[in-house]
């Protein structure tokens, strides 16, 4: 374990489905550090609202009340078995929930809300306040740290993170098609680049790793070493 005398923070930023959370959690757990996963934030706002009514069958989102409800909504994370972390909704696991496509339809018009941006930030600004943590995310690297010591940003091509995705839902027995996730990703891209809140895009001091043909252990590898060099 890595001592927290000379912890930094990692900021990992990049596209949707790019494979940076996992890059996250496991560079976390081999060095010690904890992992945040400021997407699941976002997925567990967009689960309030559509459970409160906020959002329109047709995708139209309620801004207004969506705004008013924020100071009532909490979320943390509960450490689990083989370093994955459960997110917590006002105290409920819904893990599984904020993961299901349903949900990934509608995050980025909430995560394009201003005041939701400020909150959620305020939130992750105040868990890397010990420094120790590995955080991935869209703005991590250019908004919630933009001094963080080592930045990374991760992309793969839309076909290759849609392929992936549809794994991640087969493997929790949920149904869609190829087509419906690439044209999610591909939505998804488009407004999280084009937002006026905060858009993706990469850090001018943030190292670029597409990861569309390694594998894990090709990239944890290629991580470690740049933690290690940001630490030495």
């Amino acid at each position: 374990m890595t001592s927290l005398d000379k912890a930094i923070i990692v900021a990992v930023d990049g596209f949707s489905s790019s494979g940076k959370s996992t890059m996250a959690r496991r560079l976390a757990s081999v060095v010690g550090y904890r992992y945040i996963d400021s997407g699941a934030m976002y997925r567990a706002v967009t689960l309030y609202a559509m459970r409160h009514g906020m959002i329109a069958d047709n995708g139209d989102l309620d801004t207004a009340a969506l705004i008013d409800a924020l100071p009532s909504i909490v979320i943390d994370f509960r450490p689990e078995p083989g370093g994955r972390q459960s997110t917590l909704l006002n105290g409920e696991d819904v893990e599984d929930e904020i993961r299901t496509l349903a949900v990934s339809n509608n995050v980025s018009p909430v995560s394009a809300v201003p005041e939701v941006r400020k909150a959620l930030t305020a939130m992750q600004q105040d868990f890397g306040r010990r420094r120790g943590i590995v955080m991935d995310g869209r703005d991590i690297g250019t908004t919630v740290f933009p001094d963080a010591e080592l930045k990374l940003f991760v992309e793969a091509s839309p076909e290759t993170r849609a392929r992936r995705r549809m794994l991640e839902l087969q493997s929790k027995g949920q149904q869609a098609t190829y087509e419906d996730v690439l044209a999610n990703i591909v939505n998804r891209d488009h407004i999280d680049t084009t937002r006026k809140e905060s858009p993706l895009r990469c850090a001018s001091d943030a190292i670029r790793i597409d990861n569309s043909e390694m594998t894990p252990d090709e990239q944890d590898a290629l991580v470690l070493k740049l933690f290690n060099d940001a630490t030495a």
